[in-house]
């Protein structure tokens, strides 16, 4: 009816008083309405692995549309209240927070830092993507951390950054790609590359000897053994689906995959504790620790 009168299509209908009138009744409707939706966002939910429930529910007290503010900075700034949004981290936070399967390896897959911080294992960021990317840039830059990319069987990588400067691009939040412990990234940088040792310095001329005798034989070539892991226990029907895409990619870098009411894969000795220390960090962002076991 306003739009109505405001059109002139009821014009004649209604003096300039009335019309007035009408005008402060929508919008002394339109004040209360806005008010019932702000009464009606009184609790803001997160999920949250210490809670019993794996939820964690924040009172937001109670609001008002006049306040200033919109429904969506209102439940952020509860988070910051509570210090559950943050909006930048540190070096050090990451690197007291390294996961304990982990820290022998001293390599963490962005991606699973990635979703340490979305899946409120560690502090929520107002943009992890954009707050991670230009953290792990900086830190690497200055020595804090290194950065890693394409992993080879031996447990190197084909690019390492440590202490020098690196392009955002590359910090891509991907399976193959690792922030790195400092200590790890430079032992990686000052290890020398395969074909380059240095050659012995020249000594005194060996005496003659006596007549060749019988060539020694060659050493034998130890054989790298294969580990088989098992992973079994109860996994709820609400990360079924990401179960699947988290854990079954990573059984199909190994060999003899089985899958039934366990799963079971055989890998490499020599990269049996890299594989094991990755898969227990997958299992405990998905929330399974204590609930899936790692034979």
């Amino acid at each position: 009816m306003a739009r109505e009168i405001a059109e002139g299509t009821l014009g004649g209908d209604f003096d300039r008083a009335d019309r007035a009138d009408i005008q402060s009744k929508v919008s002394d409707a339109e004040e209360a309405a806005k008010d019932e939706v702000w009464g009606g966002y009184r609790y803001a939910v997160i999920a949250d692995s210490q809670e019993p429930d794996g939820l964690k529910a924040i009172d937001l007290g109670a609001g008002h549309s006049s306040g200033g503010e919109t429904l969506c900075g209102r439940v952020i700034t509860a988070l910051k209240s509570q210090a559950l949004l943050n909006e930048s981290v540190g070096a050090g936070y990451i690197e007291r927070n390294w996961p304990p399967a982990l820290k022998e390896s001293g390599a963490w897959p962005l991606a699973s830092l990635r979703q340490s911080f979305l899946n409120g294992s560690l502090t929520r960021l107002l943009d992890p993507d954009i707050i991670l990317r230009g953290k792990i840039v900086e830190c690497v830059s200055r020595g804090d951390f290194g950065l890693a990319s394409g992993q080879k069987p031996d447990g190197s990588y084909e690019r390492v950054w440590f202490n020098e400067p690196v392009g955002a691009e590359e910090v891509a939040f991907e399976p193959g790609v690792f922030l790195l412990l400092k200590g790890r990234a430079k032992s990686l940088k000052t290890a020398p590359e395969p074909g380059l040792e240095p050659e012995p310095a020249p000594g005194p001329e060996p005496e003659p000897t006596p007549g060749p005798g019988p060539e020694p034989k060659p050493a034998p070539t130890p054989v790298v053994g294969t580990r088989t892991f098992r992973i079994t226990g109860d996994v709820p029907p609400e990360i079924w689906n990401r179960l699947g895409t988290k854990v079954l990619p990573k059984l199909r870098s190994g060999v003899g995959v089985k899958i039934g009411i366990e799963f079971s894969v055989t890998v490499e000795g020599q990269l049996a504790q890299s594989f094991e220390a990755d898969l227990r960090q997958i299992l405990d962002d998905l929330g399974l620790t204590g609930r899936v076991q790692v034979e």
